[in-house]
């Protein structure tokens, strides 16, 4: 169940998922919502953390001012999410656009960072070219569709998700993805001017300087499979990754089966959770 808090001027939502030790707090993709991750909750990471997983200003059912959706923005909200919480300092998960606030929170804010693990995002990403690429995550907001069965089945469909690659986590986060209007139709959460407005500061922010402010130990994990159809690139080469992980002073590297958004589901997630605590509780 979602609990709120009042950050940086605005009620963010966010799931609080108990486990053992010091907490993971988990940022999402561009365009969806804390429930992305419950794929890995169900997978077992929260039986080795306590997992935090806030839903992003403009998303799921956190407020959506008009404005106020640069990177800057959203880590302070974070840095309040924190506060709020008590937690002095903590380790950070973050995917995709995720990431880009995990890396400017690990550089701007170093003090209450401990660690950082990257998820399938590089300086590389920052570009048109990914924008093209996420294009059916883009397209689904703002539009209503007839019925929740009808929106589900058009998900099912991106192609994503080749070789019929699906389950119940993967639904749940999409159902939870949308509203139902008054005449049984659903609509995306997500507020399409958020995430215009999210991605022209992605576009306008000089990553390469930030790398180099970053000194936390750091992690990049990276899922190779395509994007798309089958003979689709990766949403982000090994290459790709690896420009991003050699900026970093303190980064390694490491790869997990799955794509962009499988990586977190069905039986991929157990590879995604091994990288992640592997790397923050280290032998």
């Amino acid at each position: 169940m979602k609990q709120f808090v009042e950050t940086n001027g605005i009620r963010l939502a966010f799931l609080d998922h108990p486990g053992p030790g010091e907490p993971l707090l988990l940022m999402h993709g561009l365009t969806v919502n804390g429930h992305f991750f419950d794929g890995v909750i169900a997978a077992g990471l929260s039986q080795k953390r306590r997992v935090i997983a806030a839903d992003f200003r403009g998303r799921g059912e956190s407020d959506k001012p008009d404005s106020g959706y640069t990177i800057a923005d959203h880590a302070q909200d974070i840095l309040g999410l924190m506060d709020a919480l008590g937690l002095e300092q903590a380790a950070l998960v973050g995917h995709s656009f995720g990431g880009w606030v995990t890396l400017y929170l690990g550089a701007h804010y170093p003090e209450r960072v401990n660690k950082l693990v990257i998820v399938d995002c590089a300086a590389v990403l920052a570009s048109q070219e990914t924008i093209e690429a996420i294009k059916p995550s883009l397209d689904r907001l703002g539009q209503t569709i007839p019925s929740m069965e009808a929106y589900i089945a058009a998900m099912k469909q991106v192609p994503y998700y080749h070789g019929g690659f699906w389950d119940k986590h993967l639904e749940g986060f999409y159902r939870s993805d949308v509203e139902t209007l008054d005449d049984g139709s659903v609509r995306a959460r997500s507020k399409p001017e958020a995430i215009r407005q999210a991605m022209d500061d992605i576009l306008a922010t000089e990553w390469q300087t930030l790398f180099g402010q970053i000194k936390q130990p750091s992690i990049l994990i990276n899922a190779p499979e395509s994007f798309g159809p089958p003979d689709a690139p990766p949403i982000l080469t090994r290459e790709g990754a690896m420009e991003t992980v050699e900026a970093i002073q303190n980064c390694r590297y490491v790869a997990v089966p799955g794509n962009h958004i499988t990586m977190f589901f069905g039986e991929n997630a157990p590879h995604t959770i091994k990288a992640i605590i592997d790397f923050v509780e280290p032998a």
